[in-house]
């Protein structure tokens, strides 16, 4: 898979868990996911979210993490 299908493949994922009302497995899905493929293992992206979960109530506002998971590129 290319960097750009597991990247879609990993959003695809991580949304559709948190369409599912789970934000927290929806940031682990997208985390991990990323984490499976070369070329994303040290996408900014993930030190950025790993840094969002100590602002409060990040982890609870699904619109922000939504914006997060569709930001990735």
């Amino acid at each position: 898979m290319t960097r750009d299908e597991h990247l879609e493949w990993a959003k695809n994922r991580a949304l559709e868990i948190l369409n599912a009302g789970d934000n927290e497995g929806a940031f682990t899905s997208m985390l991990s996911d990323l984490s499976k493929h070369h070329e994303l293992q040290n996408h900014p992206g993930m030190m950025i979210g790993a840094g969002m979960i100590f602002i409060p109530n990040w982890m609870s506002n699904t619109e922000e993490i939504r914006r997060w998971i569709k930001g990735f590129n």
